[in-house]
């Protein structure tokens, strides 16, 4: 190692702040050897804040200046006593690199643009130097495409943090964090950013708890299930049958032969035109009376033999008429007319016109817990297939953001509603080409699928303490950024690391602040102050019992 005598021990920052030599090169690692430094707790300090967890440092060679960023610090060769000294030894993952023709200046290579990846590798004993402030701005400069600011560097709070617009709507991403990490605060963040800079865009929520409504005020058409219609025959037959149908296998299929039959008969029965009648089929997307419906169960039980095999054709009129009777479900059964409302629900859902409103807000909250699966899978099919059958000259791109991911896309197939998993996979897979971005965003990482989170091009980590959804995070992560992602489990509240296509380069980032008025409605009741008085207010259970009974909100 070099001596304290024989070293110069520059300022931070400087362009020559020499902080090691490297003692191994293994394909985009490299360990290296850090300097000796003199006594003294400053000199320490200022190395320290040098190469810290998660520093980016450069690595010259031949032809180029590499980056790479200091994964992990550790002691390579202890000592029995301080006395005889020690090694110290970081491991840093190469990034990026700039080429330095001989004709380069020096002035000039602080107007550099960083490349991603690597084509030449620095050697045994070559030098490992700290990167300067002006070396940082120009790697994470503002990108000369679409771009929005969200934050600013975690190495330098005075730098702003990018994101590539196009690239991260059109290449899909991911927001994933623990409870408390603030996920919610992180997607406000994010979605402002690109709302503000782009004021007639099209963002469908799924928000499955209300949270987001207080967050985009006056930017937002709010849906529930009290001010839209989703008429039932926008269902498909798999979704018709999860609704009513029963439970157990044997029920289920008998139920669905009788249901597939009186369905189509109901459909092709109100179209009078033969020629168009031959393309009517049961998915067909064609309005049809619930009356006709039950008709045609009970015309195909009255030619029965037996009366005990009316059971299943019971069942299913049964089922048709609670519906219909239930208050919980009038936002898709209640209605008496039928007409052919698509185009006004497909136009508020994808907010067109704009109209001053470029997001549309979905609150689940309200919908029954036994067909919220339905009602996301009939949401998420129709904006697909209207992107598919979209005129590409004239189709609009729509992100869909799902909250709550993992509840809609689980790791296990056995969970979860099929037709919502395969259609939200449609969209990770085919999406992109018909302008349909998608946003995930889930508290369980490892509980997501697999393969529809890779199809996220750019993901936002924030802290992370569970090691196994680190872990599923790691793997699915569209570049090598493990020096970065070694920090999760430390990341405070704000901060999240960034990689992927909608920035320039992998980094860590602390979120701009959002106003209060701006942050989703998603803090934890405050106990401590709300147990220290008898403040309920008078009737409070009464008027909780009347909303429960009447389904009012």
């Amino acid at each position: 190692m070099q001596t304290a005598q024989q070293m110069d021990f520059p300022a931070p920052g400087t362009a020559d702040f020499k902080v090691g030599h490297i003692i191994s090169v293994t394909g985009a690692k490299v360990m290296a050897s850090l300097i000796s430094v003199p006594p003294g707790p400053d000199a320490a300090r200022r190395l320290n804040e040098a190469v810290q967890i998660g520093a980016l440092v450069k690595l010259p060679t031949t032809g180029s200046v590499a980056f790479g960023i200091v994964s992990s610090l550790a002691t390579g060769n202890p000592s029995p006593s301080p006395e005889f000294g020690e090694q110290w030894v970081m491991e840093i993952d190469l990034f990026g690199e700039y080429l330095t023709p001989d004709s380069t200046s020096p002035d000039a290579a602080l107007t550099f643009d960083l490349l991603r990846g690597v084509s030449l590798y620095p050697g045994l004993g070559d030098a490992v130097f700290a990167t300067s402030p002006a070396e940082l701005e120009q790697i994470y400069k503002r990108p000369r495409a679409s771009n929005v600011k969200i934050g600013t560097l975690h190495q330098d709070a005075r730098l702003p943090a990018y994101l590539v617009t196009d690239d991260l709507l059109g290449k899909h991403f991911a927001v994933l964090g623990t409870t408390g990490s603030g996920k919610s605060c992180a997607l406000a963040t994010v979605l402002h950013a690109i709302l503000g800079a782009h004021p007639f865009g099209h963002v469908v929520l799924l928000d499955p708890h209300n949270e987001y409504r207080r967050a985009f005020d006056g930017l937002a058409e709010v849906v529930t299930p009290e001010n839209l219609q989703l008429p039932y025959w926008l269902l498909n037959f798999e979704e018709m049958v999860e609704v009513l149908c029963s439970r157990d296998d044997n029920s289920r299929t008998s139920e669905a032969f009788i249901l597939k039959d009186a369905i189509l008969n109901a459909k092709r029965a109100t179209v009078t035109n033969e020629d168009e009648r031959r393309y009517i089929t049961v998915d067909t997307p064609a309005p049809y009376p619930l009356s006709a419906l039950l008709h045609n169960i009970e015309a195909a039980m009255g030619q029965l033999q037996k009366a005990e095999q009316a059971k299943p054709y019971l069942r299913l009129r049964s089922r048709i008429e609670n519906l219909r009777a239930d208050r919980r479900y009038s936002f898709m059964f209640s209605s008496l007319s039928v007409r052919d409302s698509l185009p006004e629900v497909i136009s508020r859902i994808i907010r067109v016109p704009v109209a001053g409103k470029p997001l549309t807000i979905f609150d689940l909250s309200g919908v029954p817990s036994e067909i919220v699966d339905v009602v996301v899978s009939l949401l998420c099919r129709t904006l697909f297939d209207f992107a598919v059958w979209s005129d590409r000259d004239e189709a609009v791109p729509i992100l869909l953001v799902c909250e709550e991911a993992h509840r809609y896309i689980p790791n296990e197939r056995s969970l979860g509603f099929e037709p919502t998993r395969r259609v939200i996979s449609r969209i990770a897979k085919e999406g992109r080409k018909y302008g349909l971005s998608l946003g995930l965003v889930s508290q369980r990482p490892s509980e997501l699928s697999e393969t529809i989170l890779s199809q996220c091009s750019t993901l936002f980590a924030l802290r992370m303490g569970n090691q196994r959804d680190q872990d599923f995070v790691r793997q699915a992560l569209p570049e090598s950024a493990e020096g970065m992602l070694n920090a999760l489990p430390a990341l405070r509240n704000q901060q999240a690391v960034v990689v992927g296509e909608g920035v320039v380069l992998p980094m860590r980032i602390r979120f701009d602040d959002l106003p209060e008025t701006k942050r989703p409605q998603s803090d934890t009741a405050s106990f401590a102050t709300q147990w220290q008085s008898d403040g309920v207010p008078d009737g409070f259970v009464v008027r909780t019992l009347e909303r429960w009974r009447k389904q009012i909100r």
